[in-house]
């Protein structure tokens, strides 16, 4: 799931082994898809270094063959192309997941990105950042004629809903649109120059519908709402039972023990368990995400 502030926008791509996506596509290529949920378990994602360390959420993604960068191009150019060449050959049917600008959008952000633009003569864009097109041309040359397909991912939360990661797992409700763009393969240019100014141009696009959505609501196209599934609520609730029904006896059996010590020792478990998922969801916060504004000019000139 992409988290955005004050209902602003995120972008992901998506590159899909899939000869056709799972969203339904309209006769311009556009539509509405519930791209969460129909991403795969196979889904593989290019992510920052720093997740790798987080528990349980960064161990899996490592042992699931995730491709970590530290954004520094000259460290991750052949840490990310290695890693690319390898997925040409994974046995399964796979997205990899792409979020070009690199980081989430703030106003602070925002400010700098589009000096960076101004300094490369490029168009400014209100409700983007300018998007790093190193990552994604490495990832078209590696990926190209293994991949049909591009997926460009645009997801809104309504009425400037501001979600969190605390909130999702307090089970607050969040209204989004997703708008997704499929792209064939074939359409985006082989040479490293044409591709980043091709991406370019598409958040030319992106920015302009996206002023669209603020002005009435809606993407363009005809809007396709998911159809809610049962079976992944019986499923989820089948494993809660299950693995949760010998913890919450093996809780009643400590407390009704009666010991100081162990109850204690309770406590003092639950506090250091408290204090890291606190912890966890802090790493999640916009304000820690990124240092992304705070390079110097000479950095900026560069992408």
């Amino acid at each position: 799931m992409c988290l955005s502030p004050r209902g602003s926008s995120s972008t992901l791509f998506s590159f899909s082994r899939w000869s056709s996506g799972p969203s339904t596509s309209s006769s311009s290529g556009r539509s509405i898809a519930d791209c969460a949920t129909a991403s795969p378990a196979s889904s593989k994602v290019l992510a920052k270094k720093e997740l790798a360390y987080v528990p349980i959420i960064g161990w899996m993604w490592y042992f699931t063959e995730m491709i970590f960068c530290t954004r520094k191009w000259e460290q991750d150019r052949r840490t990310v192309a290695t890693s690319l060449m390898h997925l040409r050959d994974y046995p399964e049917k796979y997205f990899f997941l792409i979020h070009c600008e690199g980081t989430r959008f703030t106003e602070k952000k925002h400010q700098i990105s589009m000096q960076v633009a101004q300094a490369k003569g490029l168009p400014s864009l209100k409700h983007h950042l300018l998007p790093r097109t190193k990552g994604f041309a490495i990832t078209v040359r590696c990926l190209r004629d293994v991949v049909p397909a591009v997926y460009d991912c645009t997801l809104n939360f309504r009425n400037n809903e501001n979600p969190t990661l605390l909130g999702v797992l307090n089970g607050k409700k969040y209204h989004a649109d997703c708008y997704v763009r499929r792209i064939p393969m074939e359409d985006i240019p082989e040479d490293d120059d044409q591709c980043s100014a091709w991406l370019h141009k598409l958040y030319q696009e992106k920015d302009a519908f996206q002023e669209e959505y603020y002005r009435t609501g809606v993407f363009p196209e005809t809007p396709r709402v998911p159809p809610r599934r049962p079976w992944a609520l019986v499923n989820w609730l089948f494993w809660a039972s299950l693995l949760l029904y010998p913890f919450f006896q093996f809780l009643v059996s400590m407390v009704s023990s009666g010991s100081s010590v162990t109850l204690a020792s309770l406590i003092v478990v639950f506090c250091m368990a408290s204090v890291g998922v606190r912890w966890m969801i802090g790493v999640t916060e916009i304000d820690k995400g990124s240092a992304y504004g705070n390079i110097d000019n000479k950095q900026k000139q560069s992408d």
